[in-house]
């Protein structure tokens, strides 16, 4: 699978976790137990995606010390096998899947470091948050369900298989690594829908647009101001769940504020960077800019209007953002050619939703994330993310992106495709599961097609007979600081999970 590009690609270091020092036991108390514990692991073992070996070994360790038969594939997927209950070994094997690696984003003003630091996570209420970096409960919570399930003793199941899968989060490049004939169970629950009461058999494909251009640089003329333009404040959020909420590009709001002060002040640009991973929505963007002498207090009241304007512009939804200028060190500028390029492109690039659903009603079809972009004097990147319920859908948008990046001689390259799980509302599978959530809850399940991309399809396309289906507990604003898990539906998951296998179970092959 092609790489995210280098220039986004921050370098991992290895090192003993810290201990999270929070003022009391976050989990205390908390049931199940035992999926608790395993997910504080899982907050405290770094676990960025392509960084997930420390885990899955420390995993793979503690399997092999039960007596599970624990191997790792050539794509770095841990694979772990129970045998089924005793009674239970012509039962349908069942494979339960979830990734390893998690998001990793923090508001500008934490010291958190991804590479070397536990998450710090507090209770509000009825939920498990971390405040000012995501928590990690996409996909952890579903890793950690997955591990109770395997030390559970007095657990009614046929044969199981745990799949836990890397990279998921840049790429899927742990699914796309899998191999035919490794899995053996015939059904599958995969745990990484963030929905409570909701069965997902379906989801959208995707591919990566990247674009490159080299640059040229000129100096700043004589006298001109340096400074730095900011636009935070934004809640972000994943770029196919929420995308639809219409919230506040960073980027694009950026941009067409860099515009309007080219305009008006003869702005000139030096750099421009924002969002860090292609599958969130970009909560911060900043531009070192030069001015002419005596424009800088004009600029900055041009800020404080434009913050206005799009507080209203985003009420209800994003009227958190801000925007102001600091002071900043000169440096090469971009080439005026360059400037006019890369501002007019990135304006006029989509992003949001593209196309909405006439198959799957109240379900975003297409859509496109602007996610990243690094721009200096020497040149500079950009990556989009587009999604679809429809593959021919989404190669149609990014070549539409590629389009008008080729116009101004720019490098594109599509990267990172994978396909959508395509719907099957006769799977049997489907049906089992609400019949047991009815019996254990009350009440109807509701059947959904998600606006994402689950590994799911990855692993439909190579296993076909395959009946997979997707569950999970409520998670709000995964892939953004922030991101909190419901306390209840954890341990609704585990009642449910627990019941679904023992009524697989008592099928016959």
């Amino acid at each position: 699978m092609t790489q995210i590009p280098a220039a986004f690609a921050a370098p991992i270091a290895h090192a003993a976790p810290d201990v999270a020092a929070d003022d009391a036991n976050p989990f205390a108390g908390l049931a199940p137990a035992a999926v608790w514990r395993h997910f504080a692991t899982l907050c405290a073992v770094p676990r960025a995606s392509k960084a997930e070996a420390p885990l899955r070994e420390l995993l793979l360790r503690r399997a092999r010390e039960r007596g599970l038969e624990a191997t790792v594939d050539t794509a770095g997927n841990l694979l772990v096998r129970k045998p089924a209950s005793p009674g239970r070994e012509r039962a349908p094997g069942v494979i339960l899947q979830a990734h390893l690696d998690m998001v990793c984003q923090k508001n500008a003003a934490s010291a958190h470091d991804f590479a070397h630091h536990a998450i710090r996570l507090r209770r509000r209420g009825d939920w498990l948050v971390a405040e000012d970096t995501t928590l990690g409960a996409d996909n952890g919570i579903g890793v950690a369900l997955i591990l109770a399930a395997l030390e559970a003793e007095q657990l009614e199941h046929g044969p199981l298989e745990a799949l836990l899968t890397v990279d998921e989060e840049a790429g899927m490049g742990g699914a796309h690594g899998l191999q035919p004939g490794v899995l053996q169970g015939s059904l599958m629950l995969n745990l990484d829908t963030e929905a409570w009461g909701e069965f997902y058999i379906g989801c959208a494909g995707g591919l990566d647009v990247e674009v490159g251009r080299k640059g040229a640089s000129e100096a700043p003329p004589a006298g001109w101001v340096a400074g730095r333009i900011v636009v935070d404040g934004l809640r972000g959020g994943h770029s196919g769940v929420d995308i639809h909420e219409e919230r506040g590009n960073a980027i694009k709001l950026l941009v067409r504020v860099l515009r309007d002060l080219e305009r008006r002040f003869g702005l000139r640009l030096g750099a421009l960077e924002g969002g860090s991973a292609r599958n969130a929505l970009p909560r911060e963007a900043w531009a070192r800019v030069a001015l002419a002498p005596g424009q800088a207090d004009e600029a900055a009241a041009a800020l404080a209007a434009w913050q206005v304007l799009l507080r209203r512009e985003l009420q209800g939804v994003d009227e958190g953002v801000r925007l102001r200028l600091e002071p900043a060190e000169p440096g090469a500028l971009l080439a005026a050619a360059e400037q006019t390029t890369w501002l007019a492109s990135l304006h006029a690039a989509p992003h949001g939703v593209h196309r909405v659903s006439l198959a799957v009603p109240g379900v975003v079809e297409t859509s496109n994330n602007l996610g990243m972009v690094a721009i200096g004097p020497a040149g500079g990147r950009c990556c989009f993310m587009v999604r679809s319920l429809v593959d021919s859908g989404a190669r149609a948008l990014a070549e539409e992106i590629a389009s008008l990046f080729s116009l101004s001689g720019s490098r594109v390259e599509f990267a990172g495709a994978y396909p959508g799980w395509t719907p099957d509302p006769t799977s049997p599978l489907l049906a089992l599961c609400r019949e047991v959530h009815a019996r254990e809850f009350g009440g109807e399940s509701r059947v959904q097609v998600i606006h994402a991309g689950l590994e799911c399809g990855v692993i439909a396309a190579k296993y076909p007979a395959l009946d997979i289906v997707s569950f999970g507990p409520t998670i709000r604003g995964a892939h953004a600081p922030g991101e909190a898990v419901e306390i209840a539906s954890v341990a609704h998951c585990w009642r449910l999970l627990k019941a679904i296998l023992a009524a697989a179970a008592r099928e016959a092959r």
